[in-house]
């Protein structure tokens, strides 16, 4: 453990979590959708909050009801990916709080790490605004064998970063990241209108956060 029982890691999602870049994302999915012949709902969209590119690509198929020899996973992905690059590189809006508390744990010497179902690829750009240099370690969701809800990103976030995941600390905004934060034993915390898992501390913001709200 660090000093004043601080969580020996701090382990973020980056969607919706660090970043407000959801609406981002929200942009990219209807334009795609769109080409798939339908108007995706926010009920629909809301569906594939966290989710692996994959997966969220499966459900917006599944919705349109394209045949799984029609789908053409690689190429939709591309497609995506490379809207929502355009997207970021005109600038991405950080969540209330989130930086002052990268900043808070930093100045505390508290290793953070940025764990992500994003592509590498996108991610990289979104680390042009959150400052690659802040993270001990990036985890993306193509680099592991099974992308959030399962364990397997942050339990090699809390490796990357030296320490047991029940040492650590997790920040997540979605159910999906929240399951897989919980399955790999970490404490986790919430942000976003409601709660999205049962055992994990729903704040709302880091909007207001101290060294108190961190520790485990």
């Amino acid at each position: 453990m660090t000093t004043s029982s601080l969580p020996s890691a701090v382990l973020f999602d980056m969607d919706g979590t660090l970043l407000d870049s959801e609406k981002l994302w929200d942009i990219a999915v209807a334009e795609f959708t769109r080409t798939l012949g339908y108007e995706v709902t926010p009920e629909q969209r809301e569906s594939t909050l966290g989710n692996a590119t994959g997966d969220a690509l499966r459900k917006l198929f599944d919705i349109a009801d394209v045949p799984e020899a029609d789908r053409d996973y690689a190429g939709a992905e591309r497609w995506v990916s490379n809207r929502v690059v355009e997207l970021f590189d005109g600038g991405i809006p950080w969540q209330p709080g989130a930086r002052e508390a990268l900043d808070l744990l930093g100045a505390a010497e508290v290793p953070l790490v940025l764990v992500t179902n994003t592509i590498r690829e996108v991610t990289e750009h979104a680390l042009g605004t959150l400052g690659r240099d802040r993270f001990v370690a990036t985890v993306c969701g193509d680099e592991i064998p099974a992308p959030k809800p399962a364990p397997d990103p942050y339990l090699r976030g809390a490796e990357l970063a030296g320490f047991a995941s029940s040492d650590c600390v997790a920040v997540e905004d979605s159910p999906t990241g929240a399951r897989s934060a919980l399955a790999a034993g970490c404490r986790v915390l919430t942000v976003g209108p409601e709660p999205v898992a049962d055992g994990a501390v729903h704040l709302g913001t880091l909007a207001g956060a101290s060294r108190e709200t961190f520790r485990l």
